[in-house]
């Protein structure tokens, strides 16, 4: 069996936007990898810690954070 898994970020216009449009994305996607056979999966959240840079002599230096990324995934 293989998987795919796709990024999923989805992007909509605070003063029009809606949950509606978040999944009309989804759908979309999910429709564009079914068409090329692939069978979706699940949408997974993956906890990612970024590193902090420390810059030079601590000038310019971020901490490390937390981020959170939807991946759609796939089968075939």
């Amino acid at each position: 069996m293989e998987y795919k898994v796709v990024p999923f970020v989805a992007s909509i216009d605070p003063k029009k936007g809606n949950t509606s449009h978040v999944a009309e994305q989804l759908q979309e996607t999910i429709r564009n990898h079914v068409n090329l056979g692939w069978e979706y999966v699940g949408l997974e959240s993956v906890i990612t810690y970024v590193q902090p840079e420390y810059g030079c002599f601590g000038l310019g230096a971020k901490p490390g954070f937390t981020t959170s990324n939807q991946m759609v995934v796939f089968k075939r």
